[in-house]
C-alpha cells in the first residue's frame, strides 16, 4: 500500500510537462506582429488614412483569429515552475517512515510472523484438499512451534490457547491458558476464558480453581460479562438463586450494543427462572431438575452431536394461541444453569415441527451442546415472541436425554400459570 501511494504521488511530479504553445504557433504570431507594425508605420507616414487603417487592421485581426484562435499578439510569459524533484525525494523518504511508525504504534507487528485468528478461520474454510480440522490443526502446530521459540509472548500464548479451545482440545488449552495468565496477570477476559476452559476439563464443575479465577477476574473488572455469567452459574448450581439472578442481571446490563438479541432474551429467561426459584416458585418436573450425579459426557469434548425429534401439540391445547405465535425448541443442561446450550425457533403454523439441535445452533460458543452431558429438550409456544417464559405460554418437555439421540417426540401439553 505504501508503494501504491508513493506511485500515485510521485508520478505527476516526475513526468515532464510540455510547453503550452508550440513553435509553429509562435512563428505565426511573429508574422502577424510584423504586419501590425507595418500598418502602424503606414498610418504614421500618411500612406493610409485612418479609415483605411481601421479596415486593414480589422481584416488582419480576422485572419489572426482564424489561424490562431486569438487576437492577442503579445507574447505570453510562462509561469515560473518550482522544481518538482526535491518534493518527490522528500515524499519518497517521509511517506515510508511515517507509515512504519504509525503501524508500529497502531498495528500488530506480531501478525507478520504468526497466524491470526482470522487467518486460522480462513484456512479452516479454504478448499485446499485438507479436511477443515486438519488444516486448522496444522496452523495451530505451526503457532505452537513459534511460541516455543518466543516463550515470553503473552498474546501469542493467548491465541494458541483459544485455538485449542476452537478444536475442542480443552485439556491442552488449560496449561496454555495458565502460561498466558502468568505473562498477562491483569486481563479479566483472559482469566474468565481460563476459568471456563478449566471448568470443562473438570467435568463442567466451576468449584475450586475456576471459581477463584472468576473472582480474580471480577476484582480486575467487575463488569466483565463472561466472568459475571460464570459467577451466576456457580451461584445457581449452589441453589443461591438470588445471587445468580443478581450476577446475570449485571451481565445483561453490560452486554455490548451489538450482542445477539436472542442471547439477550435467553439470559433474561434465565434471570426470570432464578428469581422464580429464589421466591419459592415451583417449576414442573423434570424441566430444570437438579442432577444427583455429575452429567455423563457423550464423547470427547468438541465432537459434533445432534439431537433430532418432532414437536406436536396436545389436542386440548391445539385451539389456543395464534398461528404466528413463536415456537422455541431448546436444550438445557441437566444440573446446570437455565441458559440453553442449543436453540431453534419457528412459528406455531409449522407444527408438527421437526427440529435438529447441534453446535451450530448453540447461542454461546463457550457452552455448546457437544460439551455437556444429559439435557432436557423444551418446546415453548410464546405469545410475546420472547424467549423469556411468561404466563400463558404453552410448554412441553422431554425426559433427560444424551446428545446424539434421534427420533424423540415432545408434546406441548401444559400452560404456564
Amino acid at each position: 500500500m505504501t508503494l501504491l501511494i508513493l506511485g500515485l504521488l510521485l508520478w505527476p511530479l516526475l513526468k515532464r510537462t510540455v510547453a503550452a504553445a508550440t513553435g509553429e504557433q509562435e512563428k505565426t504570431l511573429s508574422i502577424f506582429r510584423q504586419q501590425f507594425a507595418e500598418l502602424e508605420q503606414d498610418r504614421a507616414n500618411s500612406v493610409l488614412t485612418d479609415e483605411l487603417y481601421e479596415q486593414a487592421r480589422r481584416e488582419l485581426e480576422r485572419r489572426l483569429l482564424e489561424e490562431t484562435g486569438t487576437t492577442e499578439t503579445t507574447p505570453t510569459r510562462a509561469p515560473r515552475q518550482v522544481s518538482s524533484r526535491p518534493v518527490a525525494v522528500a515524499l519518497a523518504v517521509v511517506v515510508p517512515i511515517v507509515s512504519v511508525l504509525l503501524y508500529w504504534q497502531l498495528g500488530n507487528p506480531l501478525a507478520m510472523t504468526q497466524p491470526s485468528a482470522a487467518e486460522l478461520a480462513a484456512q479452516r474454510s479454504s478448499e485446499d484438499g485438507l479436511p477443515p480440522a486438519d488444516a486448522l490443526e496444522g496452523l495451530v502446530e505451526r503457532l505452537k512451534e513459534k511460541m516455543e521459540q518466543n516463550p515470553n509472548d503473552g498474546k501469542g500464548w493467548v491465541l494458541l490457547a483459544h485455538s485449542y479451545v476452537e478444536l475442542g482440545r480443552y485439556n491442552e488449552a488449560a496449561p496454555i491458558f495458565e502460561r498466558a495468565v502468568t505473562l498477562i496477570p491483569d486481563d479479566a477476559q483472559l482469566l474468565a476464558d481460563y476459568a471456563d476452559t478449566l471448568g470443562i476439563v473438570h467435568g463442567r464443575k466451576l468449584d475450586g480453581k475456576p471459581e477463584a479465577l472468576i473472582q480474580q477476574a471480577l476484582k480486575i473488572d467487575p463488569s466483565n460479562v463472561k466472568a459475571l455469567m460464570l459467577a451466576g452459574t456457580v451461584a445457581f448450581n449452589r441453589k443461591n438463586y438470588a445471587r445468580a439472578a443478581k450476577d446475570w442481571e449485571q451481565a445483561r446490563a453490560n452486554f455490548p450494543a451489538d450482542i445477539d438479541p436472542e442471547m439477550r432474551q435467553q439470559l433474561m429467561g434465565a434471570i426470570a427462572e432464578a428469581r422464580s426459584r429464589a421466591g419459592g416458585g415451583q417449576e414442573p418436573a423434570p424441566m430444570f431438575a437438579e442432577s444427583t450425579s455429575p452429567a455423563q459426557p457423550t464423547g470427547q469434548a468438541g465432537q459434533p452431536r445432534t439431537i433430532r425429534g418432532t414437536v406436536t401439540v396436545a389436542p386440548g391445547l391445539a385451539g389456543k394461541g395464534s398461528p404466528t405465535d413463536t415456537l422455541f425448541v431448546f436444550a438445557r443442561e441437566m444440573g446446570g444453569p437455565p441458559m440453553p446450550v442449543s436453540i431453534v425457533r419457528t412459528t406455531k403454523k409449522d407444527l408438527p415441527f421437526t427440529f435438529q439441535l447441534d453446535d451450530s445452533t448453540s447461542p454461546m460458543p463457550s457452552r455448546k451442546l457437544s460439551d455437556v452431558g444429559m439435557v432436557v429438550i423444551v418446546a415453548r409456544l410464546s405469545k410475546s415472541g420472547q424467549a423469556m417464559p411468561q404466563s400463558g405460554d404453552l410448554e412441553g418437555t422431554s425426559q433427560p436425554v444424551k446428545s446424539g439421540v434421534d427420533g424423540i417426540t415432545i408434546v406441548i401439553d401444559r400452560e404456564r400459570p
